[in-house]
């Protein structure tokens, strides 16, 4: 899993994750679900390209208790 520098957009902090062709759908959720529940991200968007490259892009809303939370495990 390779990981983009976070967006800030407003309200918004933006990450995107790179999964590799490999990544069974089953393994990239709870790759995701550890994400959602450890450092307060949520799903925003997801492409599976044609050759099994997954781009998720994951968010969470800026707050001051988020500032010091952990990106994505890479």
């Amino acid at each position: 899993m390779t990981t983009d520098e976070a967006v800030i957009e407003g309200d918004w902090e933006y990450r995107r994750l790179q999964l590799p062709p490999g990544v069974s759908r089953i393994s990239a959720a709870i790759q995701l679900s550890i994400q959602a529940e450890f450092s307060g991200w949520e799903l925003s968007n997801v492409r599976l390209y044609s050759d099994g490259t997954r781009r998720v892009w994951l968010r969470r809303r800026r707050t001051l208790a988020s500032v010091g939370l952990p990106g994505p495990i890479v």
